[in-house]
């Protein structure tokens, strides 16, 4: 599964290294502040997919509904990527400012917003900001719901990781699935098929404002304040952070093993939101009817609930999780070979391979909790690993929207994807390596 939270994996204990602890975590969170939080992580989590999932089922009716070619339908699916680049890049400063709790729930206030807002657009630019506003919202809770898993369950990262993580990719199969079946239920066009899931998302809204007010009274939503976030970053905390016995965060930039990283996070995204974008479509154009497509790609997104909490696990105990990525690429060279040859005769193996590859995701996010010795270290690793990822995934939907576009067919546009897989098991084995970000740096 793509794209899309930072798990943060428990990290294996290295004795040889000369580890620098953390801050202490934050003492005693009140048991309603705890029980909070999980709510707000999974609703939070269950939302961060259907904005674009049902997008991908409605597709063909929303292109035509506002005069879309080809490539600007391509735009549209490279429209995700492009957000979470740009704005995942603001949620370490705006945590630091206003609290973590505080940003991802106007995170999922601007899910809601964009998706009710988009679900009454007349002109593409209108559907296509109301988008980006929707997705701005899912890019800074992707950075954030991590910091305050590590927070709040110092002792239940693996545990609590992989709750969200089944929660991320029950949204999105779901999404996937109903969007069309729930659209002619209610008698309604695409514009309800999309609008009802602001409905979800407001309702994802509701946990996290007693911790607002529980940080702002000084309760025990405490832990969550800028006070606790601050230091942990580069730049002016710098001093601060020495002050107190934190270490700096790395400069990651400097370190090969980041830059793997990077390259493997973007080109997972990339498969993962061409998937996404244009998988129902392909299905469509071979013969396939529309629900079935949507069912197709739900089968491939819900691969991700039972994986999303098995390799996280499995990562953490391998000192190389290059193995995993090999397994991982050849199953998504098999899904897209098939899907070349019969899209339409070996459609439910071609789903479940994909959907086994798109794993590759929750591999991304363990490796990046593995290869830094801190928790300021990992938030500086995701942040930089999320948002180069993302520019490197931007050109894919497009390209394959363009090619779909100009050869008439879906044969050079999945030749393509399953072409990219090459490089993303080399990058994958080489950021799999066991080396520590700090130590490059």
């Amino acid at each position: 599964m793509s794209e899309e939270p930072q798990t943060l994996a428990p990290t294996r204990k290295q004795p040889h290294r000369s580890a620098v602890p953390d801050s202490p975590a934050p003492a005693g969170p009140a048991r309603w502040v705890g029980a909070l939080v999980a709510v707000g992580l999974v609703l939070a989590a269950f939302n961060l997919r259907p904005a674009i999932t049902s997008l991908g089922a409605l597709l063909e009716e929303v292109s035509a509904s506002l005069h879309m070619s080809g490539s600007v339908a391509g735009v549209l699916t490279s429209v995700p990527p492009l957000c979470f680049a740009v704005f995942g890049i603001a949620a370490p400063r705006l945590a630091r400012r206003f609290g973590p709790a505080a940003v991802v729930c106007a995170g999922m206030a601007a899910i809601a917003a964009g998706l009710l807002l988009r679900s009454v657009a007349d002109s593409t630019p209108a559907f296509l900001a109301a988008s980006a506003l929707a997705l701005m919202g899912i890019a800074l809770s992707n950075i954030l719901m991590p910091v305050l898993v590590k927070r709040y369950f110092p002792d239940r990262v693996g545990s609590m990781t992989g709750l969200y993580s089944m929660a991320l990719a029950l949204g999105t199969s779901v999404a996937a699935a109903a969007t069309v079946p729930l659209t002619g239920a209610l008698g309604g066009g695409w514009r309800l098929g999309l609008g009802i899931w602001a409905v979800l998302a407001a309702l994802a809204v509701l946990p996290w404002i007693p911790l607002i007010r529980g940080r702002a009274a000084g309760t025990g939503g405490g832990g969550m304040g800028a006070d606790r976030f601050r230091g942990r970053g580069s730049g002016s905390g710098t001093g601060r952070a020495a002050a107190v016995g934190i270490p700096a965060a790395p400069r990651v930039a400097r370190s090969r093993t980041a830059w793997a990283l990077a390259a493997f996070f973007g080109l997972q995204a990339t498969g993962a939101y061409i998937t996404m974008g244009w998988m129902p479509q392909i299905f469509r154009d071979a013969g396939v009817p529309a629900s079935t497509a949507g069912v197709l790609l739900a089968v491939t997104m819900v691969m991700g609930v039972p994986l999303a909490f098995v390799i996280p696990r499995l990562a953490s105990r391998l000192r190389h999780q290059g193995p995993i990525v090999v397994g991982l690429g050849l199953c998504g060279l098999a899904g897209y070979t098939g899907l070349y040859l019969a899209p339409a005769g070996g459609a439910w193996l071609w789903a479940v391979l994909l959907g086994v590859s798109n794993c590759s995701f929750p591999l991304a996010l363990t490796m990046i909790g593995m290869r830094s010795r801190t928790g300021a270290g990992v938030v500086k690793l995701s942040a930089f690993a999320q948002s180069v990822g993302y520019l490197i995934s931007i050109p894919g939907p497009l390209v394959v929207g363009v090619l779909y576009q100009h050869s008439g067919g879906w044969g050079l546009p999945v030749a393509l994807m399953g072409g990219l897989m090459v490089p993303q098991m080399i990058v994958g084995v080489l950021a799999g390596r066991d080396r520590i970000v700090e130590d490059e740096c």
